[in-house]
């Protein structure tokens, strides 16, 4: 019985190749992510704090809210002295009951780096700024800002 020489039979080895080396296309591109740049560094209290974005895309929805993921790096100040920091995006600091009520814009992490959702509106505008806000055991309650970089208003 003669076999048929079809476009499958011909090429169905490329697609085996393409299906081993695929997984190793992803893995590098996992190993090598790359990030924006730290925005400056501010002294908050004890803290010196640089936020960085995850990306450069616009906010995404969340558990049915907006939020914006960073990276906060303390270059002074124990970060065990914080009892709880939120991040949020927009023209104000959100007041800390609000901001205890949900789950979205909490700061958890380790010492070497906070990570964060920081609650954002759906687009964000030149007049929004990200605001942090920290609660010290003590109970003393500090908040500082940075202004949005164009990157992030397009």
């Amino acid at each position: 019985m003669a076999r048929s020489n079809s476009f499958w039979q011909r090429h169905k080895y490329k697609l085996n190749g393409l299906v081993l080396i695929l997984p190793f296309w992803f893995l590098y591109q996992s190993l090598t992510p790359e990030f924006p740049p730290a925005w400056p560094a501010q002294q908050v209290g004890e803290f010196e704090i640089a936020p960085m974005p995850l990306n450069l895309k616009p906010p995404y929805a969340h558990h049915d809210e907006y939020v914006k993921d960073f990276m906060l790096m303390f270059s002074k100040g124990d970060i065990s002295a914080i009892r709880q920091g939120y991040l949020n995006i927009g023209p104000a600091a959100l007041p800390l009951a609000q901001l205890q009520q949900g789950e979205e814009g909490i700061l958890h992490g380790s010492r070497h780096g906070q990570h964060v959702h920081a609650i954002a509106p759906q687009q964000l505008s030149s007049t929004d700024k990200v605001w942090l806000t920290l609660q010290t055991w003590q109970g003393e309650l500090l908040t500082t800002s940075w202004d949005l970089p164009p990157q992030l208003l397009q």
